[in-house]
Protein backbone atom coordinates (compact mmCIF):
# COMPACT_ATOMS: atom_id res chain seq x y z
CA UNK A 1 0.00 0.00 0.00
CA UNK A 2 1.09 3.33 -1.07
CA UNK A 3 2.05 6.18 1.71
CA UNK A 4 -0.04 8.99 1.47
CA UNK A 5 3.36 10.68 2.87
CA UNK A 6 4.89 9.63 -0.34
CA UNK A 7 2.64 11.65 -2.50
CA UNK A 8 2.72 15.00 -4.11
CA UNK A 9 -0.03 16.36 -5.92
CA UNK A 10 -0.04 19.91 -7.98
CA UNK A 11 -3.68 21.18 -9.41
CA UNK A 12 -3.38 24.19 -12.48
CA UNK A 13 -6.69 26.06 -12.34
CA UNK A 14 -6.89 26.97 -15.75
CA UNK A 15 -8.77 28.99 -18.29
CA UNK A 16 -9.91 26.36 -20.33
CA UNK A 17 -9.42 23.06 -18.02
CA UNK A 18 -8.70 21.82 -14.41
CA UNK A 19 -6.02 19.89 -13.92
CA UNK A 20 -4.60 17.63 -11.60
CA UNK A 21 -1.25 15.73 -11.11
CA UNK A 22 -0.75 13.51 -8.21
CA UNK A 23 2.94 11.69 -8.11
CA UNK A 24 5.59 9.47 -5.56
CA UNK A 25 9.03 10.32 -5.76
CA UNK A 26 10.71 7.39 -7.45
CA UNK A 27 15.10 7.95 -6.95
CA UNK A 28 15.55 11.52 -8.49
CA UNK A 29 12.43 11.28 -10.51
CA UNK A 30 8.66 11.10 -10.10
CA UNK A 31 6.34 8.18 -10.80
CA UNK A 32 2.67 9.37 -11.97
CA UNK A 33 0.04 8.20 -9.71
CA UNK A 34 -3.11 9.74 -11.52
CA UNK A 35 -4.04 12.67 -13.67
CA UNK A 36 -7.51 14.28 -14.03
CA UNK A 37 -8.47 16.75 -15.99
CA UNK A 38 -11.86 18.53 -16.45
CA UNK A 39 -13.10 20.96 -19.33
CA UNK A 40 -14.44 23.83 -17.57
CA UNK A 41 -13.67 26.62 -19.84
CA UNK A 42 -13.27 29.29 -16.87
CA UNK A 43 -12.80 32.34 -18.81
CA UNK A 44 -16.05 31.37 -21.49
CA UNK A 45 -17.83 33.04 -18.01
CA UNK A 46 -16.16 36.36 -18.19
CA UNK A 47 -18.53 38.96 -18.66
CA UNK A 48 -17.60 42.45 -20.04
CA UNK A 49 -16.75 43.50 -16.55
CA UNK A 50 -14.86 40.90 -16.15
CA UNK A 51 -17.09 39.13 -13.52
CA UNK A 52 -17.59 35.14 -13.57
CA UNK A 53 -20.52 33.73 -13.76
CA UNK A 54 -22.51 32.14 -11.24
CA UNK A 55 -22.68 29.56 -14.15
CA UNK A 56 -19.14 29.52 -14.83
CA UNK A 57 -17.97 29.44 -10.72
CA UNK A 58 -20.38 26.51 -10.46
CA UNK A 59 -18.92 24.20 -12.97
CA UNK A 60 -14.93 25.20 -11.43
CA UNK A 61 -16.66 24.29 -8.01
CA UNK A 62 -17.96 21.11 -9.05
CA UNK A 63 -15.00 20.03 -10.32
CA UNK A 64 -13.33 20.69 -7.11
CA UNK A 65 -15.13 18.36 -5.43
CA UNK A 66 -14.04 15.52 -7.61
CA UNK A 67 -10.35 16.79 -7.09
CA UNK A 68 -10.97 16.80 -3.29
CA UNK A 69 -11.55 13.25 -2.24
CA UNK A 70 -8.21 12.39 -3.91
CA UNK A 71 -6.67 14.57 -1.64
CA UNK A 72 -7.71 13.48 1.72
CA UNK A 73 -4.76 11.67 2.24
CA UNK A 74 -1.78 14.03 1.41
CA UNK A 75 -0.65 15.94 3.84
CA UNK A 76 -1.17 19.81 3.14
CA UNK A 77 2.79 20.78 2.17
CA UNK A 78 2.61 18.57 -0.46
CA UNK A 79 0.33 19.94 -2.34
CA UNK A 80 0.22 22.69 -4.58
CA UNK A 81 -2.87 24.53 -6.10
CA UNK A 82 -1.90 27.76 -8.62
CA UNK A 83 -4.91 29.58 -10.49
CA UNK A 84 -3.79 31.41 -13.83
CA UNK A 85 -4.66 33.70 -16.37
CA UNK A 86 -8.89 33.87 -15.87
CA UNK A 87 -8.82 34.07 -12.46
CA UNK A 88 -5.85 36.56 -12.59
CA UNK A 89 -8.21 38.84 -14.75
CA UNK A 90 -11.99 38.26 -12.62
CA UNK A 91 -13.06 41.02 -10.83
CA UNK A 92 -15.21 38.60 -8.29
CA UNK A 93 -11.56 36.36 -8.44
CA UNK A 94 -11.69 36.37 -4.54
CA UNK A 95 -15.11 34.53 -4.44
CA UNK A 96 -14.44 31.94 -6.32
CA UNK A 97 -10.73 30.83 -4.88
CA UNK A 98 -12.04 31.51 -1.22
CA UNK A 99 -14.65 28.71 -1.97
CA UNK A 100 -11.87 26.70 -3.88
CA UNK A 101 -9.98 26.39 -1.11
CA UNK A 102 -12.64 25.37 1.01
CA UNK A 103 -13.45 22.48 -1.41
CA UNK A 104 -9.85 21.45 -1.33
CA UNK A 105 -8.87 22.13 2.18
CA UNK A 106 -5.63 23.99 0.70
CA UNK A 107 -4.80 27.49 0.02
CA UNK A 108 -5.16 28.54 -3.86
CA UNK A 109 -3.06 31.16 -4.90
CA UNK A 110 -3.39 33.27 -7.94
CA UNK A 111 -0.41 33.41 -9.58
CA UNK A 112 0.99 36.27 -12.09
CA UNK A 113 2.15 35.52 -15.32
CA UNK A 114 5.60 35.72 -14.94
CA UNK A 115 5.33 32.96 -12.12
CA UNK A 116 3.25 30.84 -14.65
CA UNK A 117 6.08 30.77 -17.26
CA UNK A 118 8.59 30.49 -14.81
CA UNK A 119 6.58 27.55 -13.33
CA UNK A 120 5.92 26.25 -16.62
CA UNK A 121 9.78 26.19 -17.98
CA UNK A 122 10.91 24.41 -14.75
CA UNK A 123 8.47 21.48 -15.82
CA UNK A 124 9.79 21.73 -19.50
CA UNK A 125 13.91 21.62 -17.90
CA UNK A 126 12.52 18.83 -15.90
CA UNK A 127 10.88 16.54 -19.13
CA UNK A 128 11.96 17.66 -22.12
CA UNK A 129 15.24 16.56 -24.11
CA UNK A 130 17.39 18.49 -27.00
CA UNK A 131 19.54 21.01 -26.36
CA UNK A 132 19.82 23.79 -23.48
CA UNK A 133 18.80 26.82 -25.32
CA UNK A 134 15.27 26.81 -25.25
CA UNK A 135 12.17 29.21 -26.59
CA UNK A 136 9.09 27.73 -24.90
CA UNK A 137 5.44 28.59 -26.08
CA UNK A 138 2.10 27.33 -23.94
CA UNK A 139 -0.61 28.62 -25.12
CA UNK A 140 -3.29 28.57 -22.28
CA UNK A 141 -7.16 29.41 -22.74
CA UNK A 142 -6.61 32.44 -21.72
CA UNK A 143 -2.86 33.71 -21.95
CA UNK A 144 0.44 32.32 -23.53
CA UNK A 145 3.47 32.17 -22.24
CA UNK A 146 6.82 32.90 -24.03
CA UNK A 147 10.02 31.96 -22.20
CA UNK A 148 13.34 31.52 -23.30
CA UNK A 149 16.01 29.75 -20.81
CA UNK A 150 19.46 27.80 -21.10
CA UNK A 151 19.16 24.34 -18.78
CA UNK A 152 17.24 25.00 -15.67
CA UNK A 153 17.62 28.60 -16.02
CA UNK A 154 14.95 31.26 -17.63
CA UNK A 155 16.13 33.70 -18.93
CA UNK A 156 13.47 35.64 -20.99
CA UNK A 157 9.84 35.55 -18.98
CA UNK A 158 6.41 36.92 -20.71
CA UNK A 159 2.72 36.24 -20.01
CA UNK A 160 0.68 37.74 -22.70
CA UNK A 161 -3.27 38.25 -22.63
CA UNK A 162 -4.29 35.68 -25.31
CA UNK A 163 -5.34 32.43 -25.44
CA UNK A 164 -7.61 29.48 -27.07
CA UNK A 165 -10.94 30.56 -25.29
CA UNK A 166 -10.64 34.15 -25.64
CA UNK A 167 -9.75 34.19 -28.76
CA UNK A 168 -12.49 31.64 -29.67
CA UNK A 169 -15.29 33.99 -28.30
CA UNK A 170 -13.56 37.15 -29.84
CA UNK A 171 -13.22 35.92 -33.24
CA UNK A 172 -14.51 33.17 -33.79
CA UNK A 173 -18.17 33.63 -31.83
CA UNK A 174 -20.19 33.23 -34.84
CA UNK A 175 -18.36 29.67 -34.98
CA UNK A 176 -17.63 30.27 -38.29
CA UNK A 177 -14.35 28.53 -39.57
CA UNK A 178 -13.22 31.63 -42.34
CA UNK A 179 -10.38 33.17 -43.90
CA UNK A 180 -11.17 36.57 -42.20
CA UNK A 181 -11.95 35.75 -39.07
CA UNK A 182 -8.75 33.46 -39.10
CA UNK A 183 -7.23 36.88 -40.54
CA UNK A 184 -8.31 39.13 -37.60
CA UNK A 185 -7.24 36.55 -34.60
CA UNK A 186 -3.75 36.57 -36.75
CA UNK A 187 -3.34 39.98 -36.53
CA UNK A 188 -4.83 40.67 -32.92
CA UNK A 189 -2.12 37.83 -32.01
CA UNK A 190 0.52 40.02 -33.75
CA UNK A 191 -0.33 42.71 -32.20
CA UNK A 192 0.28 41.21 -28.67
CA UNK A 193 3.37 39.78 -29.73
CA UNK A 194 5.44 42.84 -31.49
CA UNK A 195 6.07 44.46 -28.03
CA UNK A 196 8.27 41.16 -26.87
CA UNK A 197 9.23 39.60 -30.69
CA UNK A 198 12.75 41.75 -30.29
CA UNK A 199 13.75 40.79 -26.80
CA UNK A 200 13.35 37.06 -27.79
CA UNK A 201 15.28 37.35 -31.18
CA UNK A 202 17.86 38.88 -29.28
CA UNK A 203 17.94 36.02 -27.14
CA UNK A 204 17.89 33.45 -29.43
CA UNK A 205 17.61 29.49 -29.11
CA UNK A 206 18.09 26.14 -30.11
CA UNK A 207 15.17 24.42 -29.92
CA UNK A 208 11.34 25.64 -30.02
CA UNK A 209 9.21 23.53 -27.21
CA UNK A 210 5.47 23.95 -27.19
CA UNK A 211 3.72 22.39 -24.29
CA UNK A 212 -0.15 23.69 -24.91
CA UNK A 213 -3.21 21.75 -25.24
CA UNK A 214 -2.98 23.16 -29.12
CA UNK A 215 0.21 21.47 -29.53
CA UNK A 216 -0.54 18.50 -28.18
CA UNK A 217 -3.79 18.56 -30.44
CA UNK A 218 -1.20 18.90 -33.27
CA UNK A 219 0.63 16.02 -32.38
CA UNK A 220 -2.18 13.61 -32.10
CA UNK A 221 -3.36 14.89 -35.64
CA UNK A 222 0.31 14.59 -37.41
CA UNK A 223 0.67 11.27 -35.60
CA UNK A 224 -2.82 10.13 -37.06
CA UNK A 225 -2.10 11.33 -40.39
CA UNK A 226 1.30 9.93 -40.71
CA UNK A 227 3.47 13.26 -40.72
CA UNK A 228 6.83 13.70 -38.79
CA UNK A 229 6.66 15.06 -35.45
CA UNK A 230 8.23 19.10 -36.05
CA UNK A 231 5.43 21.09 -35.71
CA UNK A 232 6.05 23.74 -38.71
CA UNK A 233 4.67 26.78 -40.45
CA UNK A 234 3.48 24.99 -43.63
CA UNK A 235 1.84 22.23 -41.28
CA UNK A 236 0.02 25.16 -39.33
CA UNK A 237 -1.51 26.36 -42.81
CA UNK A 238 -2.47 23.55 -44.58
CA UNK A 239 -4.49 22.49 -41.10
CA UNK A 240 -6.10 25.69 -41.18
CA UNK A 241 -6.92 25.52 -45.00
CA UNK A 242 -8.70 21.99 -43.77
CA UNK A 243 -10.32 23.92 -41.29
CA UNK A 244 -11.21 26.26 -43.48
CA UNK A 245 -12.68 23.55 -46.03
CA UNK A 246 -14.87 22.40 -42.81
CA UNK A 247 -16.96 25.74 -42.87
CA UNK A 248 -18.47 25.78 -39.03
CA UNK A 249 -16.81 24.87 -35.98
CA UNK A 250 -19.68 21.87 -35.28
CA UNK A 251 -18.54 20.66 -38.50
CA UNK A 252 -14.92 20.81 -37.39
CA UNK A 253 -13.34 17.21 -38.77
CA UNK A 254 -9.64 17.11 -38.99
CA UNK A 255 -8.25 13.35 -38.94
CA UNK A 256 -6.91 12.96 -35.61
CA UNK A 257 -8.25 15.58 -34.33
CA UNK A 258 -10.39 14.79 -31.09
CA UNK A 259 -13.98 16.47 -30.31
CA UNK A 260 -12.66 17.38 -26.75
CA UNK A 261 -10.40 19.46 -28.16
CA UNK A 262 -12.40 20.69 -31.65
CA UNK A 263 -13.84 23.87 -29.99
CA UNK A 264 -10.75 25.70 -29.10
CA UNK A 265 -8.28 24.42 -31.59
CA UNK A 266 -9.01 26.75 -34.49
CA UNK A 267 -8.39 29.80 -32.33
CA UNK A 268 -5.24 28.29 -30.75
CA UNK A 269 -3.58 27.28 -34.04
CA UNK A 270 -4.33 30.83 -35.57
CA UNK A 271 -2.64 32.45 -32.40
CA UNK A 272 0.41 30.13 -32.91
CA UNK A 273 0.62 30.46 -36.57
CA UNK A 274 1.51 34.19 -35.56
CA UNK A 275 3.95 33.15 -33.03
CA UNK A 276 5.18 31.49 -35.84
CA UNK A 277 5.68 34.19 -38.04
CA UNK A 278 6.49 36.28 -35.65
CA UNK A 279 9.31 34.64 -34.30
CA UNK A 280 10.51 33.14 -37.31
CA UNK A 281 10.00 29.40 -35.33
CA UNK A 282 11.41 26.70 -38.19
CA UNK A 283 9.95 24.01 -36.21
CA UNK A 284 8.47 23.04 -32.55
CA UNK A 285 8.40 19.44 -30.87
CA UNK A 286 5.73 18.60 -27.89
CA UNK A 287 7.15 19.28 -24.43
CA UNK A 288 7.17 16.54 -21.69
CA UNK A 289 5.13 18.76 -19.06
CA UNK A 290 4.41 22.05 -17.96
CA UNK A 291 3.02 23.76 -15.45
CA UNK A 292 1.93 21.11 -12.88
CA UNK A 293 5.18 18.97 -13.48
CA UNK A 294 7.16 22.93 -12.44
CA UNK A 295 4.78 22.63 -9.23
CA UNK A 296 5.83 19.03 -8.81
CA UNK A 297 9.69 18.97 -9.42
CA UNK A 298 9.59 22.18 -7.05
CA UNK A 299 7.97 20.50 -4.49
CA UNK A 300 10.26 17.64 -4.49
CA UNK A 301 13.11 20.41 -5.16
CA UNK A 302 15.13 18.23 -7.59
CA UNK A 303 17.60 19.66 -9.44
CA UNK A 304 18.33 19.99 -13.44
CA UNK A 305 22.10 18.45 -13.08
CA UNK A 306 22.32 16.35 -16.18
CA UNK A 307 20.52 16.23 -19.36
CA UNK A 308 16.93 14.49 -18.68
CA UNK A 309 17.24 11.98 -21.37
CA UNK A 310 20.54 10.47 -19.50
CA UNK A 311 19.18 10.42 -15.99
CA UNK A 312 16.05 8.94 -17.72
CA UNK A 313 18.21 6.09 -19.16
CA UNK A 314 20.04 5.20 -16.33
CA UNK A 315 16.76 5.30 -14.27
CA UNK A 316 15.15 2.71 -16.60
CA UNK A 317 18.41 0.71 -16.90
CA UNK A 318 18.68 -0.07 -12.58
CA UNK A 319 14.60 -0.38 -12.85
CA UNK A 320 15.10 -2.99 -15.07
CA UNK A 321 18.43 -4.50 -14.83
CA UNK A 322 19.78 -3.92 -17.81
CA UNK A 323 23.65 -5.05 -18.26
CA UNK A 324 25.14 -1.65 -18.78
CA UNK A 325 28.47 -2.82 -19.56
CA UNK A 326 27.30 -4.63 -22.02
CA UNK A 327 24.83 -1.69 -23.40
CA UNK A 328 27.76 0.30 -23.42
CA UNK A 329 29.72 -1.92 -26.16
CA UNK A 330 26.92 -2.08 -28.28
CA UNK A 331 26.40 1.60 -28.15
CA UNK A 332 30.50 2.20 -28.68
CA UNK A 333 30.00 -0.14 -32.08
CA UNK A 334 26.94 1.67 -33.20
CA UNK A 335 28.23 4.73 -32.92
CA UNK A 336 31.42 3.51 -34.98
CA UNK A 337 29.45 2.60 -37.84
CA UNK A 338 27.57 6.00 -37.46
CA UNK A 339 30.70 7.94 -37.49
CA UNK A 340 31.63 5.85 -40.94
CA UNK A 341 28.50 6.18 -42.73
CA UNK A 342 26.61 9.60 -41.10
CA UNK A 343 27.72 11.97 -44.05
CA UNK A 344 26.95 9.29 -47.12
CA UNK A 345 23.97 8.70 -45.16
CA UNK A 346 22.75 12.55 -43.90
CA UNK A 347 22.14 11.43 -40.28
CA UNK A 348 22.71 13.75 -38.01
CA UNK A 349 23.03 14.58 -34.19
CA UNK A 350 19.43 14.29 -33.41
CA UNK A 351 19.50 10.01 -35.21
CA UNK A 352 22.80 9.74 -33.21
CA UNK A 353 20.73 10.55 -29.89
CA UNK A 354 17.97 8.13 -30.77
CA UNK A 355 20.98 5.65 -31.77
CA UNK A 356 22.47 5.35 -28.72
CA UNK A 357 19.07 5.54 -26.78
CA UNK A 358 18.21 2.54 -28.40
CA UNK A 359 21.85 0.91 -27.71
CA UNK A 360 21.05 1.70 -24.15
CA UNK A 361 17.93 -0.07 -23.83
CA UNK A 362 17.91 -2.78 -26.43
CA UNK A 363 17.98 -5.66 -23.51
CA UNK A 364 14.93 -3.97 -21.48
CA UNK A 365 12.81 -7.50 -22.73
CA UNK A 366 15.04 -9.85 -21.34
CA UNK A 367 13.74 -8.81 -17.71
CA UNK A 368 10.02 -10.51 -18.86
CA UNK A 369 11.80 -13.33 -20.89
CA UNK A 370 14.63 -14.21 -23.47
CA UNK A 371 12.11 -15.61 -26.12
CA UNK A 372 10.46 -12.80 -27.74
CA UNK A 373 12.64 -10.51 -25.86
CA UNK A 374 12.57 -8.06 -29.27
CA UNK A 375 8.99 -7.67 -28.84
CA UNK A 376 8.82 -7.31 -24.88
CA UNK A 377 11.53 -4.56 -25.17
CA UNK A 378 9.34 -2.66 -27.97
CA UNK A 379 6.19 -3.25 -25.38
CA UNK A 380 8.02 -1.87 -21.97
CA UNK A 381 9.39 1.34 -24.06
CA UNK A 382 5.87 1.80 -25.63
CA UNK A 383 4.32 1.85 -22.38
CA UNK A 384 6.96 3.13 -20.27
CA UNK A 385 7.11 7.13 -19.27
CA UNK A 386 10.17 8.22 -20.53
CA UNK A 387 10.87 11.87 -19.37
CA UNK A 388 12.72 13.87 -21.63
CA UNK A 389 11.29 11.98 -24.94
CA UNK A 390 8.47 12.72 -27.08
CA UNK A 391 5.75 10.35 -27.76
CA UNK A 392 7.01 10.02 -31.30
CA UNK A 393 10.52 9.56 -29.97
CA UNK A 394 9.29 6.53 -27.84
CA UNK A 395 7.25 5.26 -30.49
CA UNK A 396 10.65 4.80 -32.70
CA UNK A 397 12.60 3.64 -29.94
CA UNK A 398 10.30 0.78 -29.44
CA UNK A 399 9.94 -0.23 -33.24
CA UNK A 400 14.15 -0.09 -33.25
CA UNK A 401 13.84 -2.75 -30.37
CA UNK A 402 10.82 -4.39 -32.04
CA UNK A 403 13.62 -5.12 -35.65
CA UNK A 404 16.46 -5.67 -33.32
CA UNK A 405 17.23 -9.17 -34.67
CA UNK A 406 15.50 -11.73 -36.83
CA UNK A 407 12.78 -11.10 -39.29
CA UNK A 408 12.40 -7.01 -40.20
CA UNK A 409 8.58 -5.34 -39.71
CA UNK A 410 8.97 -2.38 -42.74
CA UNK A 411 5.83 -1.41 -41.53
CA UNK A 412 6.38 -0.57 -38.15
CA UNK A 413 9.03 1.54 -39.42
CA UNK A 414 7.71 3.36 -42.05
CA UNK A 415 4.59 4.60 -39.74
CA UNK A 416 6.74 5.68 -36.82
CA UNK A 417 6.78 9.53 -37.19
CA UNK A 418 10.06 10.83 -35.14
CA UNK A 419 12.20 10.47 -37.96
CA UNK A 420 11.91 10.10 -41.87
CA UNK A 421 11.37 6.57 -43.09
CA UNK A 422 14.78 6.41 -44.88
CA UNK A 423 16.51 7.73 -41.62
CA UNK A 424 15.04 5.42 -39.27
CA UNK A 425 15.80 2.25 -41.80
CA UNK A 426 19.18 3.31 -41.81
CA UNK A 427 19.59 3.18 -37.59
CA UNK A 428 17.57 0.10 -37.63
CA UNK A 429 20.59 -1.02 -40.05
CA UNK A 430 23.33 0.02 -37.74
CA UNK A 431 21.60 -1.26 -34.92
CA UNK A 432 21.57 -4.67 -35.94
CA UNK A 433 24.74 -4.82 -36.77
CA UNK A 434 26.16 -3.38 -33.27
CA UNK A 435 24.01 -6.33 -31.51
CA UNK A 436 25.55 -9.05 -34.06
CA UNK A 437 29.41 -7.76 -33.61
CA UNK A 438 28.83 -6.97 -29.24
CA UNK A 439 27.27 -10.61 -28.92
CA UNK A 440 29.94 -12.32 -27.42
CA UNK A 441 29.17 -9.70 -24.37
CA UNK A 442 33.45 -9.21 -24.00
CA UNK A 443 34.89 -6.16 -24.50
CA UNK A 444 36.58 -6.55 -27.99
CA UNK A 445 35.86 -3.43 -29.77
CA UNK A 446 36.60 -3.71 -33.78
CA UNK A 447 38.24 -0.79 -34.48
CA UNK A 448 39.48 -1.76 -37.17
CA UNK A 449 36.02 -2.82 -38.67
CA UNK A 450 34.96 -0.73 -41.51
CA UNK A 451 31.78 0.31 -43.05
CA UNK A 452 30.88 1.41 -46.38
CA UNK A 453 27.32 3.36 -47.78
CA UNK A 454 26.33 4.32 -51.24
CA UNK A 455 22.73 4.70 -52.03
CA UNK A 456 21.56 2.27 -49.76
CA UNK A 457 24.38 -0.50 -49.82
CA UNK A 458 25.89 -1.65 -47.04
CA UNK A 459 29.50 -3.17 -47.02
CA UNK A 460 31.50 -4.45 -43.98
CA UNK A 461 35.19 -5.39 -43.79
CA UNK A 462 36.72 -7.24 -41.66
CA UNK A 463 40.05 -7.98 -40.40
CA UNK A 464 41.94 -10.96 -42.18
CA UNK A 465 40.46 -14.27 -41.01
CA UNK A 466 37.77 -12.68 -38.68
CA UNK A 467 35.18 -15.12 -39.91
CA UNK A 468 37.33 -18.59 -39.41
CA UNK A 469 38.35 -16.82 -35.70
CA UNK A 470 34.60 -15.92 -35.32
CA UNK A 471 32.36 -18.86 -36.66
CA UNK A 472 29.09 -18.14 -34.20
CA UNK A 473 29.41 -14.41 -35.24
CA UNK A 474 30.26 -14.85 -39.18
CA UNK A 475 27.18 -17.34 -39.22
CA UNK A 476 24.65 -14.94 -37.72
CA UNK A 477 26.56 -11.55 -39.72
CA UNK A 478 25.60 -13.90 -43.30
CA UNK A 479 22.14 -14.92 -41.61
CA UNK A 480 21.66 -10.86 -40.84
CA UNK A 481 22.75 -10.47 -44.75
CA UNK A 482 19.74 -12.66 -45.64
CA UNK A 483 17.41 -10.61 -43.46
CA UNK A 484 18.34 -7.45 -44.76
CA UNK A 485 18.39 -8.80 -48.31
CA UNK A 486 14.40 -9.84 -48.15
CA UNK A 487 13.65 -6.31 -47.55
CA UNK A 488 15.89 -4.49 -50.19
CA UNK A 489 18.97 -3.59 -47.95
CA UNK A 490 22.08 -5.11 -49.75
CA UNK A 491 25.15 -5.75 -47.33
CA UNK A 492 28.03 -7.19 -48.24
CA UNK A 493 30.65 -8.60 -46.09
CA UNK A 494 33.91 -9.23 -47.38
CA UNK A 495 37.85 -9.35 -45.40
CA UNK A 496 41.14 -7.77 -45.52
CA UNK A 497 43.54 -9.99 -47.17
CA UNK A 498 46.51 -11.41 -46.27
CA UNK A 499 48.98 -9.08 -48.09
CA UNK A 500 46.69 -5.81 -46.51
CA UNK A 501 48.41 -6.46 -43.38
CA UNK A 502 52.11 -6.41 -45.16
Amino acid sequence: MLSSSSLYAAIDLGSNSFHMLVVRRVSDSIQVVARIKRKVRLAAGLDKSNNLSQQAMERGWQCLRLFAEYLQDIPEPQIRVVATATLRLAANSAEFVGRASEILGSPVKVIKGEEEARLIYQGVAHTTGGPEERLVVDIGGGSTELVTGTGAKATQLFSLEMGCVTWLERYFNDRSLTEENFAKAEAAAHQILAPVTETLLKQGWQICVGASGTVQALQEIMIAQGMDELITLPKLQQLKSEAIECGKLEELEINGLTLERALVFPSGLAILIAVFQALGIESMILAGGALREGLVYGMLELPVEQDIRTRTLQNVQRRFQIDTEQALRVRQLAEHFFQQVAKTWGLDERCRELLVSACLLHEIGLCIDFRQGSAHSAYLINHLDLPGYTPAQKRLLATLLQNQCGAIDLVSLNQQNALSAPMALRLCRLLRLAIIFASQRRDDVLSALRLWAENETLTITLPYQWQALHPLRAETLHQESTWQRYVNWPLFIEEQSNSHLG
